[in-house]
């Protein structure tokens, strides 16, 4: 059975894991760290039969989510657990006083845009080059 729950220590070096075979940048352990110390942010992770399966994150910047590092274990995509995931994490969020999700997603990943049109996000803009390694356009999308 697959469960939702907050980010802790102890998940951090895993969720680096999947980040690192996933993303041609990923964050750093000390990343993910400072960010589920803050508290201004909230980092969730799915896991089945204690084993993490994928992480998401939040930024609440004035009422404004700003949504990070979705990342799943290959062999979980498309199965409809990171929109759950997601999902938790919006709910979470508007807990926290969030009013709008954002969210920023290379020009090229049409699952990952697919998902999130499906939730409610819409393409807002673009940042050229966001993006390195390779080198490329980031969609700008908004739930609000």
């Amino acid at each position: 059975m697959i469960q939702f729950r907050e980010m802790e220590v102890k998940d951090i070096q895993e969720v680096s894991k999947i980040e690192e075979e996933t993303f041609s940048m990923p964050w750093s352990s000390d990343a993910f760290l400072e960010m589920i110390e803050a508290d201004y942010a909230h980092y969730i992770v799915a896991e089945e039969d204690d084993k993490i399966i994928g992480s998401c994150g939040l930024r609440n910047i004035v009422g404004e989510g700003e949504i990070t590092n979705v990342v799943m274990r290959p062999e979980y995509r498309n199965k409809g657990i990171g929109l759950n995931m997601l999902c938790k994490l919006m709910k979470d969020g508007e807990q926290m006083g969030v009013e709008a999700f954002t969210l920023e997603v290379r020009e090229s990943n049409a699952p990952a845009i697919h998902v999130y049109e499906k939730i409610g996000f819409r393409a807002e803009g673009m940042r050229k080059n966001f993006y390195e390694k390779p080198c490329e356009d980031a969609v700008i999308m908004w739930k609000r």
